[in-house]
Order: structure tokens, then C-alpha cells, then sequence
């Protein structure tokens, strides 16, 4: 009878399947820190911009509040006595209002940029190894 030759299990030149797994290893765990500095890193960055947001939202409360009490002095002044300084309390009122209503506009632009607080990159990138990982297991396995 005729022995069936077998392909040797090491082919010179090429890594052994124990180095590919050391490597294999190596490799993702060194990618899953990178991605994770990545996540830490983009989530710090919503964070922030949240947090600015929520600032100028709150400031934009306080003005409102400063103008609705200048529009309320205004109105009594109005009612007390009929004299021009009303017409003075109209006038900052409107404005105090007009200034807060610019940083609430402004403020809400700035929270809805840092909401949802999702590391998008990093899960892109994620995505993005997992597809490669998947496709040279794929290639290596039609060898």
C-alpha cells in the first residue's frame, strides 16, 4: 500500500500557528487599550461640551430672570408714577431678555452636539477591526 504523504506542519519561513496565536494575542489586546484611550478620550470631549452647554443654558435662566425683574420694576414704575424712567427699565429689560434668549440659543446648539455622550470613532474603528480580523480569518482559512 502507498503511504499518503503529509504536508509538514511547520513550512520554513512562515510563523508557527503558536507564534500567529502569540501575535493574535498580542495584537488585540493592544488594540482593545487603544480603543478604549479612544472611547475615554471622545466621551471627555462630549463631556465637556455638555457641560459648556449646560452653563450657558443655566446663564441664559439667570438673565431671563434679571430681565423679567427689570420688565417688573418697569411696570411698577409705570403704575407709581408716569415718568420717562420706565421707559429706561422697558429698555433693559428687552435687552437683558433679547441676550438671553441669544445664550439659551446658543447653549442648546452646544448640548445637543455633546448628547448622546456615544464614543462614535471608537466604535467605528471597532467596526472596522472586526470586519479585518473577520476577513483575514476568512482568507487564511482558504488557504
Amino acid at each position: 500500500m502507498a503511504e499518503a504523504r503529509r504536508a509538514p506542519l511547520n513550512v520554513p519561513g512562515e510563523p508557527s500557528t503558536v507564534e500567529l496565536v502569540q501575535g493574535a494575542t498580542e495584537q488585540i489586546s493592544r488594540l482593545v487599550r487603544d480603543e478604549l484611550r479612544l472611547a475615554r478620550h471622545e466621551l471627555t470631549q462630549k463631556g465637556r461640551l455638555a457641560g459648556a452647554g449646560a452653563g450657558l443654558l443655566g446663564g441664559g435662566g439667570l438673565t431671563a430672570l434679571l430681565g423679567a425683574t427689570a420688565l417688573l420694576a418697569a411696570v411698577v414704575l409705570a403704575l407709581a408714577e408716569v415718568m420717562p424712567g420706565w421707559l429706561a427699565a422697558a429698555l433693559v429689560g428687552v435687552v437683558l431678555l433679547a441676550v438671553a434668549a441669544g445664550m439659551a440659543l446658543v447653549g442648546r446648539a452646544r448640548v445637543r452636539r455633546g448628547i448622546p455622550p456615544v464614543p462614535e470613532a471608537a466604535m467605528d474603528n471597532v467596526r472596522q477591526d472586526v470586519g479585518t480580523v473577520t476577513s483575514a480569518v476568512r482568507k487564511r482559512g482558504q488557504r
